[in-house]
C-alpha cells in the first residue's frame, strides 16, 4: 500500500459484478470466468463492440505514454493486459533495452497474449506474470510505467490495486489508465445507453457464443466512478499531477498520473 493509504478503514463485504452485488471473496472468481470464456475472441469482439475505436484510443494511451519514443531501457508494466495490445504497441518502436511485463490474473488470457507476442517476435522482451492487481508479485519501485486498458472496472478493490501500481513505480514514474467512461455530450449518451443494453450483448453471444458475459461488462461499465471521481481515486492514494482526456465524447477515457 502507499504512505497516504488509510489502513485503518474497514474492506467492504460486498462487491458489484454488474449491477448485481455479490460477497467481495466471490467476485473474482466470477470475473475469471468471464474472461476465461472470450479469450480467444476478446479483441475480436473489441473491434465489433467499437467498431475499431479500441484501436484508436488504444494509440491514444501509448502516444500519451511516449515511452516508444525514448532510446532508454524502459520497463513497463502492462496490469490487465493479456493479449498484449498495449505492450506490444509499446514494444514496436521501443528502444532496444525496453522490456515490458504483462501481468494478468486469468490464465487463459496470457495464454492468448503469449501466442501473439511469439507470433510478433517480441518474446524475448515480453514478460507475462499471472497475479492479481491488488497484491502485484512486484517489489517496490520496479517500473517506469504501469499501463491498464480496460481492466480496472473488473477489479474488486480499486483503491487497492491503485495503491499497488503507486507501489510498484518507480518515483518519476507514470500511470495511465484507459477505461470506459461517461458520456458527457447530449443524444450521444442516450445512443451509446441503447446500443450498449440492446446490441452488445447480442453480439456478444454472436460472436463469443456468451451474451451473458458481455451484459456483465456493459452494467460494469455503468457501475464504473465517472471521469473526476476515478480521477480523485487515484490521486488519493499518492499520484500527483492527476488529469484526463475523454476520448469520442467520454465513452473512454484516460486517466494520467506521476508518483513523483
Amino acid at each position: 500500500m502507499s504512505e497516504t493509504a488509510d489502513k485503518t478503514r474497514k474492506p467492504p463485504r460486498e462487491a458489484s459484478f454488474g449491477f448485481a452485488k455479490v460477497g467481495v471473496e466471490a467476485k473474482q472468481g466470477l470475473v475469471n470466468d468471464v474472461f476465461a470464456k472470450v479469450a480467444p475472441r476478446y479483441d475480436l469482439m473489441n473491434d465489433v463492440m467499437s467498431g475499431g475505436l479500441h484501436r484508436v484510443w488504444k494509440g491514444d494511451l501509448v502516444a500519451w505514454l511516449g515511452a516508444q519514443k525514448s532510446a532508454v531501457p524502459y520497463a513497463l508494466l502492462d496490469m490487465a493486459g493479456g493479449t498484449g495490445d498495449i505492450a506490444l504497441r509499446v514494444l514496436k518502436d521501443a528502444g532496444v533495452g525496453t522490456r515490458a511485463v504483462i501481468c494478468d490474473i486469468s490464465a487463459e488470457m496470457i495464454e492468448t497474449g503469449r501466442a501473439r507476442g511469439e507470433g510478433e517476435g517480441e518474446s524475448g522482451r515480453l514478460a507475462f506474470v499471472r497475479g492479481n492487481a491488488e497484491d502485484l508479485p512486484f517489489a517496490d519501485k520496479s517500473f517506469d510505467a504501469y499501463t491498464v486498458a480496460f481492466g480496472v472496472r473488473n477489479l474488486t478493490l480499486i483503491d487497492a490495486a491503485l495503491a499497488e501500481a503507486f507501489r510498484v513505480l518507480k518515483p518519476g514514474g507514470r500511470f495511465l489508465c484507459l477505461e470506459f467512461s461517461h458520456v458527457d455530450v447530449p443524444l450521444l449518451d442516450r445512443l451509446y445507453e441503447v446500443y450498449s443494453f440492446g446490441a452488445i450483448p447480442i453480439l456478444g453471444g454472436l460472436v463469443t457464443g456468451n451474451s451473458a458475459a458481455y451484459q456483465y461488462l456493459v452494467e460494469s461499465i455503468r457501475r464504473f466512478p465517472d471521469q473526476k471521481a476515478f480521477a480523485g481515486m487515484i490521486e488519493a492514494v499518492g499520484f500527483e499531477r492527476v488529469q484526463y482526456r475523454n476520448l469520442t465524447g467520454g465513452i473512454a477515457a484516460i486517466h494520467s498520473a506521476w508518483r513523483l
